[in-house]
C-alpha cells in the first residue's frame, strides 16, 4: 500500500504557495492538483500579477494540471485549495470531472462548495465531486484576514 500525503500535509503546500501571492499584490490563495499522492500543479493567485479576472489559483492549477496529464478530464483529482473556491472555480472543477475538492478557510460571501452553494453535490450537473472543508481553516483564514488588514493599514 502507497503512503499517500494527508489532507493536512497537503493544505500545509497550498498554505506556502497563497503566501507567494502577496509578493505581487494578489489576495494569498493556493491551490494543488493532486493525482495518485503526486502534486501535478501548484499556483497562487494572479490576478492582480496578469490582469485577469479568471487567474484564480485553482483554475490555474487545473489548467496546469490538464497541461501535464494531457487530458481536460482530470478524474481521480483532488484538488486542495486554502479558500473555499467561488462560483466560476467551483463550476470549472466540476467542468475537469475532479474527484474530490479539499479547502481550508470558508467563504462565506462567495463560496460555491458548501456555503453559498454547493456545486459539487448538485445532482442537476454532470458531475458531482466530494468536498472535504475545513482542513487548516484558522492558518488558511489568518493568511486573508492578515493580507487585508495590512492593505487597510
Amino acid at each position: 500500500m502507497t503512503d499517500y500525503p494527508t489532507d493536512d500535509t497537503l493544505m500545509g503546500l497550498a498554505i506556502d504557495e497563497a503566501r507567494a501571492a502577496t509578493t505581487h499584490g494578489d489576495v494569498p490563495v493556493g491551490a494543488l492538483v493532486v493525482v495518485d499522492g503526486r502534486v501535478i500543479a501548484s499556483r497562487h493567485n494572479e490576478r492582480e500579477l496578469l490582469g485577469d479576472p479568471t487567474a484564480h489559483a485553482e483554475l490555474l492549477a487545473v489548467r496546469d494540471a490538464a497541461g501535464v496529464l494531457g487530458s481536460w478530464r482530470l478524474e481521480g483529482a483532488t484538488v486542495v485549495v486554502t479558500l473555499e473556491p467561488c462560483p466560476m472555480c467551483a463550476g470549472g472543477l466540476q467542468q475537469a470531472r475532479v474527484a474530490r475538492v479539499v479547502y481550508g478557510a470558508a467563504d462565506m460571501k462567495a463560496g460555491a462548495c458548501g456555503s453559498l452553494y454547493n456545486l459539487g453535490a448538485d445532482p442537476r450537473l454532470n458531475h458531482e465531486f466530494e468536498v472535504q472543508h475545513g482542513v487548516r481553516a484558522d492558518e488558511c483564514a489568518a493568511l486573508l484576514s492578515d493580507f487585508f488588514a495590512d492593505r487597510r493599514a
